[in-house]
C-alpha cells in the first residue's frame, strides 16, 4: 500500500457531469479518443499511480542524488528510475501531443486530469518526464532544423530543461547577464551561469536539451536590455547527429551545483554554468530574435502544472488525513464529555475536526473544479486551433486563470496540508511514519517557483485585468452573474447563491479601488500621484486570493446543482453518498469562505500608504 490517495470520481464528475467533455470527444482532432477512452486512460494511469509509480515517493526523499563535483552528475536512486521507466514503458506521457512528435491527440482537460494522478502520486517523476513535451514547443516554433530536433526528443525520450533564472538575477528575468555569440557557422557560443534548472542533470536519459534564454551580444537590432533582448537557445548536454540522434562530444554546460532543498529531493534542481572550460554550443530556436514570447509557452504549461501539482498533493493529503481520522478513537462525543465513563469516540465525532475535514474537502473539490475549468477552456483554444482560427477570448480567459490556478492553487494547498491535513493526525503528523510531513514539504515550493505568489498577484492585475482592459475579467465575471440569474433546479442553493452574489460584489469592487489606483497614479493627470501604485502594490496578492475564492464557489455551485439533480435519481449508497458530499462541500464553502470577502473588501478600501512611509529601520 503506497501513500497517493487519488479522486477519480471527483475528477470524472468534474470532466463529464459538469464541463461535459464528451461532447468534444470523439470527433474533430479527438476522432480516436472517445469519452470511454479518456475514462479508461484515466482508469490506467490511476492504478499505475497508486501503485508503481507512488512506490519510491518516499524512499527517494530518504535518499536523495548525490551530486559528484568531478564527473558533474547527481545519479537518481534505483528506485525511482524504476517508477519513472513505469511511466514511460506505459507511453501514458504521450496523451495530448502532438501526432507529429509521436503523441495521442487529446483534449487538454483529459490531459491534466491524467496530469493530476502523476503529480500526486510522483511529482518529480511528471518533472524529469518533460522532454516530449519541449520537443512539442521545439516542434511548434521551430524550423525544420528543430522540428527534427523535437521529434527526436520525443522519440529518444530525451530530458530537458527551462532555464531562465540567474543568481543575482532572480525574479528579474529582464536583468540576466548570459550572453550569446554568434560564431561564422551560424552556431552561438553561449556564456554564463544559470540557477534553480530543475531537471539539468540526471541519469533517466542519454541527452538533455537546454532551452536558454540569453543575450545576443554583437548582433545589430537585437539583445538590448530587458526581457525584450532575450533570445531563447537550443543548447544540448552533448552535440549529436540531427538525422540519426547518435551522439557525440561533450558540450560545454555542465552543473556546477545541486541545491540541498527542503523538499521534493529527488528532483535535481541545479546550477548551469556555460562555456566556462569548453565552448557551450547551441542554435537560436526558430532562427528568430524571440526568447520570451516563445519560453513563455513553456512558462504558462508549468504554472499549470504547479497549481495541478499543489491541488493534487493536497487532495491525498486530505484523504490520508480523512482515512487517520476515521480510525483514530480519542476521547469521548463532545456532549458526553463530562461523563468520564462514556464510551472513547474517532475524533470525526469531533466538531473542530469535521470542521478541518470539511474545509479541506471543499478546497479540494473547488480547486480541482478550478484547474479542469482553466483546462476546458484551453480546450476552446486548441479546437479553434485545429480549425485554423483563432479564439481570443478564450486565450485571453485561460491568461486570466492561469495565476488563479497556479498562486492561489499553491498558497491555500501549502497552508492547508500544514494548518489542517497534517494537524488532523495531531503530534503523529509530525513523524515521518505518515507522509503528511514529506507533502508539507514538497508542496512549499510551488508558491515559489514559476514565479512566487506575489508574482502571480501583479501579473493577475496589471497584464491579466488591465493590459487586457478588464475584458476577460468581464467575461469571467459575466459567466458567474449568469450562473446567478439562471433559475436553480429546486431552490436548495438559494442562500448559498446569495452568498456568491455578494463575494462577487465585492470582488468587483476590490479590482475597482485598484483600477481607481492605478488611473490616479499617473503623473500626467491632475492630482496624479504615483505613489498610488504602492496601493496597488498593496492588493494584489488581495484581488487574487478573493478572485479564486468566487471562482471557486462558484464552480463549486455548479457542481452542486449537478449532484442535486443526480440526487433525485436511483443511486447506489456510495453514489448518493458521494453526491451528498459535493452538496455539503459547496454549501461549507459558500458560508465559511466567501462571507469574509466583504472584510477584504474593506482593507482594500482603506488601504493607505502607511507601510510604505514606514523607514524600514522601524521594522
Amino acid at each position: 500500500m503506497t501513500h497517493y490517495k487519488s479522486n477519480l470520481r471527483d475528477i470524472k464528475f468534474n470532466l463529464f457531469e459538469v464541463l461535459g467533455r464528451s461532447r468534444i470527444l470523439g470527433r474533430g482532432p479527438y476522432e480516436d479518443m472517445d469519452a470511454e477512452t479518456a475514462e479508461a486512460v484515466l482508469d490506467e494511469v490511476d492504478h499505475l499511480a497508486r501503485t508503481k509509480l507512488a512506490e519510491s515517493f518516499v524512499e527517494a526523499d530518504r535518499e536523495p542524488p548525490v551530486f559528484d563535483p568531478q564527473t558533474h552528475t547527481a545519479p537518481l536512486p534505483e528506485s525511482f528510475k524504476k517508477s519513472f521507466r513505469a511511466l514511460m514503458d506505459s507511453e501514458f506521457y504521450k496523451i495530448g501531443l502532438l501526432a507529429d512528435v509521436d503523441g495521442v491527440p487529446a483534449p487538454p482537460s483529459v490531459r491534466w486530469a491524467m496530469n493530476e494522478l502523476i503529480l500526486g502520486s510522483n511529482p518529480a517523476i511528471y518533472m524529469y518526464a518533460s522532454g516530449p513535451k519541449f520537443g512539442e514547443m521545439l516542434f511548434r516554433n521551430g524550423t525544420e532544423r528543430d522540428q527534427k530536433l523535437g521529434r527526436l526528443m520525443a522519440q529518444k525520450l530525451w530530458g530537458a530543461t527551462m532555464v531562465l533564472t540567474e543568481p543575482d538575477a532572480g525574479s528579474d528575468v529582464g536583468a540576466g547577464r548570459t550572453r550569446a555569440i554568434p560564431q561564422e557557422d551560424g552556431i552561438w557560443h553561449i556564456e554564463g551561469v544559470k540557477r534553480f534548472i530543475t531537471s539539468a542533470e540526471h541519469d533517466l536519459s542519454d541527452q538533455i536539451i537546454h532551452l536558454v534564454l540569453a543575450r545576443p551580444v554583437g548582433v545589430e537590432g537585437v539583445g538590448g536590455p530587458g526581457t525584450k533582448g532575450l533570445s531563447l537557445f537550443v543548447v544540448p548536454k552533448y552535440e549529436f547527429d540531427l538525422e540519426t540522434g547518435e551522439l557525440g562530444e561533450r558540450n560545454g554546460v555542465v552543473v556546477t551545483g545541486v541545491e540541498h532543498k527542503m523538499g521534493l529531493k529527488v528532483s535535481n534542481t541545479c546550477e548551469l554554468t556555460f562555456g566556462a572550460d569548453e565552448p557551450a554550443k547551441g542554435w537560436l530556436l526558430g532562427d528568430v530574435h524571440d526568447g520570451i514570447a516563445q519560453m513563455f509557452q513553456v512558462i504558462e504549461d508549468a504554472r499549470m502544472m504547479v497549481g495541478t501539482k499543489a491541488i493534487a498533493t493536497l487532495s491525498t493529503g486530505y484523504l490520508n488525513a480523512l482515512d487517520y481520522a476515521k480510525s483514530r478513537v480519542q476521547g469521548a462525543d463532545l456532549i458526553n464529555n463530562r461523563d468520564k465513563t462514556a464510551p472513547r469516540v474517532t475524533i470525526t465525532h469531533h466538531p473542530d475536526v469535521r470542521r478541518s475535514l470539511l474545509t479541506q474537502k471543499a478546497y479540494v473539490e473547488g480547486m480541482r473544479a478550478l484547474v479542469l475549468y482553466t483546462a476546458s477552456i484551453q480546450d476552446q483554444v486548441a479546437l479553434a486551433a485545429a480549425e485554423g482560427r483563432e479564439d481570443r477570448d478564450a486565450i485571453a480567459l485561460n491568461d486570466l486563470l492561469l495565476p488563479i490556478v497556479k498562486g492561489y492553487g499553491s498558497e491555500r494547498s501549502w497552508t492547508l496540508l500544514g494548518t489542517e491535513s497534517l494537524q488532523t493526525f495531531g503530534g503523529s503528523g509530525f513523524l515521518a511514519d505518515y507522509p503528511l510531513e514529506q507533502y508539507v514539504r514538497d508542496a512549499k515550493i510551488d508558491t515559489l517557483y514559476e514565479g512566487t505568489t506575489a508574482i502571480q498577484g501583479q501579473d493577475l492585475f496589471f497584464r491579466k485585468i488591465i493590459r487586457n482592459q478588464g475584458q476577460a475579467l468581464g467575461q469571467l465575471q459575466a459567466e458567474v452573474a449568469g450562473f446567478l440569474q439562471a433559475e436553480s433546479g429546486n431552490g436548495q442553493l438559494k442562500e448559498e447563491r446569495a452568498l456568491l452574489a455578494k463575494a462577487l460584489e465585492d470582488v468587483e469592487a476590490i479590482g475597482t479601488v485598484m483600477a481607481t489606483d492605478a488611473m490616479s497614479s499617473d503623473p500626467r493627470v491632475p492630482g496624479g500621484d504615483p505613489r498610488n501604485l504602492y496601493k496597488i502594490g498593496l492588493n494584489t496578492s488581495r484581488l487574487l486570493f478573493a478572485l479564486g475564492d468566487v471562482v471557486c464557489g462558484w464552480l463549486l455551485l455548479r457542481g452542486a446543482e449537478v449532484a442535486l439533480a443526480a440526487l433525485n435519481g436511483e443511486l447506489s449508497e456510495p453514489e448518493r453518498h458521494f453526491y451528498e458530499g459535493k452538496v455539503a462541500s459547496a454549501g461549507w464553502f459558500a458560508r465559511t469562505v466567501l462571507p469574509k470577502l466583504s472584510a477584504e473588501r474593506v482593507i482594500a478600501e482603506n488601504t493607505d500608504l502607511a507601510a510604505m512611509e514606514l523607514d524600514e529601520q522601524a521594522f
